[in-house]
């Protein structure tokens, strides 16, 4: 019996619990609930009224647990459910799943408790589910051999390779919160939005618009523009890891930032406001240029925020955003619903815009910042728990029938 009939029985005979069925379930309900809890935690610590039993400064764990815990989280959910699609192989299920999540909690246990742990120990549980979901993606790619998605794997092995980093800085003494480690991740995480998104934005928008009748259309995907604006982004991004306040860095990241910003006009975002499951989509995209704008506006001088802030229309803003916009889209989609967002679901997107402009109004306006970080906490909360209320149902269930 070859191994892909030994997959595809085991796939057939599962009959646990729905969770189990895919990787977005699990990952994307428990992602969703850390990226809630860990914002209480934060507020909490913030207040003084909770100290937590972690070796990592307060600021570093926040930072990393966002980037690399939540984040960590949602990639493994997007890349174990977009991968048998690329490849035309079957999922990931049952008890191999649960392996997988048992290795990102045990993480998040691990950076947590990790005042009483010796540091590569931490460490280790910390990377085991990076590590293991990039053998199996490049098992996956390499069988069904779908060559031009290697390049999302090698950004995923970075984007382990920067948590190590993170990982040694803090052991070290270093200020991990500031450090090369927490940069090298985010830009791993821009350029998969770039790439990715570059991808899926223009091919749904596309899709929706065509439904809709006549009428000006997005470019396709990937052209030669969208190549050079990548490579342009993968430069400035670069640069910025390593030279964060040069000014040849603010200067590659507003030529990045303005290039990006012509892409996303070539996917006409501008005629979707009739759906806001696709107009999310253009909105969270758009935080990348603005926050290479913005941060080059910083960098060289003239910025009024602070570059704390200014990096938080990346991370709340582009990371925060696209992520729930692709996790309500994909859990629709695969769990048999119609692809439209209810008043529910545009009221958790608002509560992540609402999130980011407060927390960017807070660096131009300091008298007002503890209140102003209190509400972007509280919307931020609101919005991961409103997504598990909504869609931990969805994600719990099996897939409905059609009607």
């Amino acid at each position: 019996m070859n191994a892909a009939a030994t997959t595809m029985e085991r796939h057939r005979a599962w009959r646990g619990p729905a969770l189990l069925s895919f990787g977005f379930r699990p990952f994307f309900l428990l992602g969703a609930l850390w990226a809630a809890l860990a914002m209480a935690l934060w507020v909490a610590m913030l207040a003084g009224e909770l100290t937590l039993p972690t070796a990592f400064d307060p600021v570093s764990w926040h930072a990393h647990e966002f980037l690399f815990g939540y984040l960590g989280a949602i990639i493994a959910g997007f890349l174990l459910t977009a991968v048998p699609n690329w490849t035309g192989r079957l999922p990931v299920t049952g008890w191999p799943l649960a392996g997988l999540v048992a290795a990102w909690l045990a993480g998040r246990v691990a950076v947590s408790v990790s005042q009483g742990l010796a540091p590569l120990a931490v460490a280790a549980a910390d990377l085991a589910l990076v590590a293991a979901l990039a053998v199996l993606l490049v098992r996956e790619i390499i069988v069904g051999r779908n060559w031009r998605n290697l390049p999302v794997v090698g950004l995923l092995v970075l984007f382990g390779c920067a948590n190590a980093l993170f990982h040694s800085e803090a052991a070290s003494g270093v200020y991990a919160a500031q450090g090369m480690g927490l940069r090298l991740g985010l830009s791993a995480v821009l350029m998969m939005i770039a790439v990715i998104g570059g991808r899926i934005v223009p091919s749904f928008t596309r899709n929706w618009l065509t439904r809709q009748g006549a009428g000006r259309l997005p470019v396709p995907p990937m052209q030669s523009f969208d190549l050079a604006a990548l490579g342009v982004l993968l430069a400035a991004l670069l640069a910025w890891v390593v030279a964060p306040f040069a000014a040849f860095t603010g200067m590659a990241l507003a030529l990045a930032g303005g290039l990006h910003l012509a892409r996303m006009a070539r996917w006409a975002g501008d005629r979707t406001f009739a759906e806001p499951l696709v107009t999310v989509l253009h909105v969270g995209y758009a935080f990348v240029p603005l926050g290479a704008l913005v941060g080059a506006v910083e960098i060289l001088g003239y910025g009024w925020i602070g570059p704390g802030s200014a990096q938080h229309l990346w991370t709340a803003g582009g990371l925060g955003l696209m992520t729930l916009a692709v996790m309500t889209r994909a859990t629709l989609g695969h769990t048999g619903r119609a692809l439209t967002a209810g008043r529910g679901t545009m009221a958790i997107y608002a509560a992540v815009v609402v999130a980011v402009l407060a927390r960017i109004a807070a660096g131009a306006w300091p008298e007002a910042a503890d209140a102003l970080h209190s509400l972007s906490g509280m919307c931020w909360i609101g919005a991961f728990a409103g997504f598990a209320a909504l869609y931990g149902p969805m994600l719990l269930r099996p897939r409905q029938a059609a009607g």
